[in-house]
C-alpha cells in the first residue's frame, strides 16, 4: 500500500466543509459521534494513543484517558482518520482477546513509515489544524516559527500540542 496523504487531507478538508466548521478548535468529539462511531476513553498503557475498530458492525474508537486532553483530540481524529480511509484494514486487521478487530496507535505508528499511519497524521493534522484557519492566523499573528511563546499559544488556540503544531508549521504532516 501506498501512502497518499493529499487524499487524505483532502478528505479531512470535506469533512470540516460537510460539517460546516468556520473556525477552531474543530468539534472533533461532535463529528465522530455525528458520523455514528462510538467514542470510549480509557486508560491505556502509555504507548497506546489510541485504537480503531469495528465490532458488531459497529466503529468505535478509543482513546488513551490517561493522556493530555491535546493529545486525546488528535488520537481521536487520527483514529477517526482510519474509520474514513481505511474501513476495509481496520475490519480484518489484528483480533486481540475479546473478539475486537483493532489497529493500534503506538510507537511504530508514529514512526512515519507506515502508508497507513502517514495517511492518517496528514488527515488528523488537517482536521485540527485546517491549512486554511492555520494561514489566517499565521497572517493575523505575525508568529515567528521560533518563538515557543507564539507556537504554544497558537497550539492552545487550536487545542493541539505544541509538537503537534511545530511538526504542522514545518510541514512535517505533508510527506
Amino acid at each position: 500500500m501506498i501512502a497518499k496523504p493529499e487524499q487524505a487531507r483532502e478528505r479531512a478538508r470535506t469533512i470540516l466543509r460537510d460539517f460546516g466548521v468556520k473556525g477552531v478548535p474543530v468539534p472533533i468529539e461532535r463529528i465522530i459521534k455525528a458520523k455514528n462511531i462510538v467514542l470510549q476513553y480509557a486508560p491505556l498503557d502509555e504507548d497506546l494513543s489510541g485504537m480503531a475498530y469495528i465490532k458488531d458492525g459497529v466503529g468505535i474508537i478509543g482513546v488513551n484517558a490517561l493522556h493530555h486532553p491535546n493529545r486525546q483530540r488528535f488520537s481521536a481524529a487520527h483514529e477517526l482518520a482510519h474509520h474514513e480511509l481505511h474501513a476495509e484494514v481496520i475490519q480484518k486487521a489484528v483480533h486481540v482477546d475479546k473478539g475486537f478487530r483493532v489497529l493500534l496507535r503506538d510507537d511504530v505508528s508514529s514512526q512515519g513509515i507506515d502508508p497507513l499511519e502517514i495517511d492518517a497524521n496528514a488527515f488528523a493534522a488537517e482536521l485540527l489544524m485546517p491549512q486554511e484557519f492555520l494561514k489566517s492566523a499565521l497572517d493575523a499573528g505575525g508568529l515567528d516559527l521560533e518563538d515557543d511563546a507564539g507556537i504554544e499559544a497558537l497550539a492552545r488556540k487550536f487545542r493541539v500540542s505544541a509538537s503537534a503544531m511545530r511538526y504542522r508549521l514545518a510541514g512535517r504532516f505533508q510527506e
